[in-house]
């Protein structure tokens, strides 16, 4: 599955409504929140798998807690919400409050609740590499480049079928659109996490992509 498969499919859907159910948020936010996060939780992943000991201990987390039932089964979500926080919490480590402050900016959601979101959303993100892991048989030594080959795959569906705000907002996620906004600083944040090096291009922004989603607003 690829990510926008996830994103666009039947998972992200019932993601979506499970939390706009508990938070009150509208679904296309919650979906365009996890467009957003999932790249970057990804990429953390990514950066931090290429150290040995961090590597293993992905891997193992993965093996067991994160085998990709969630995915076939959102009921979990709520009661995964606490486990959720603790994850956020090791990848983003002290730059987490900065990525949430961004994250709640930039999709509108308030900062009271984009924590909470989050949480609910990343046992999914993690599900997902988990699947994505085990369909490939990939160990420790393999997660940096499997983890990569999720974002290139993602970037070049996204250049391919810019036909969609999601697609065009996980295009200016990932560096392979025209979106990148003057100045925006969650695209800021995500240019030096994921290294497109391509923003401070003129134009809307992720801020724009997410009102088309969003319906003009």
């Amino acid at each position: 599955m690829s990510l926008i498969d996830l994103l666009t499919g039947s998972t992200g859907n019932q993601v979506a409504e499970q939390a706009e159910k508990k938070f009150g948020i509208s679904k296309n936010q919650i979906i365009a929140l996890l467009a957003v996060a999932t790249p970057l939780v990804i990429n953390y992943l990514r950066n931090k798998s290429q150290d040995a000991n961090e590597a293993e201990a992905l891997n193992n987390a993965l093996d067991k807690d994160h085998d990709g039932s969630i995915l076939n089964d959102p009921s979990q979500l709520e009661a995964r919400q606490n486990e959720g926080g603790s994850i956020l919490s090791h990848i983003f480590g002290n730059q987490k409050s900065t990525v949430e402050n961004q994250l709640s900016q930039n999709t509108g959601i308030s900062i009271d609740k984009i924590g909470p979101v989050l949480a609910m959303l990343a046992p999914v993100i993690m599900g997902y590499i988990g699947k994505e892991k085990q369909q490939n048989n990939v160990g420790a030594g393999g997660l940096g480049d499997l983890l990569g080959g999720i974002l290139g795959g993602a970037q070049n569906q996204a250049q391919q079928q810019q036909s969609n705000p999601l697609n065009d907002i996980l295009g200016s996620v990932l560096g392979g659109g025209q979106s990148q906004s003057s100045g925006n600083p969650l695209n800021d944040i995500l240019g030096s996490v994921l290294g497109t090096g391509q923003q401070k291009q003129q134009g809307g922004g992720i801020g724009d992509l997410l009102g088309g989603l969003f319906g003009g607003k």
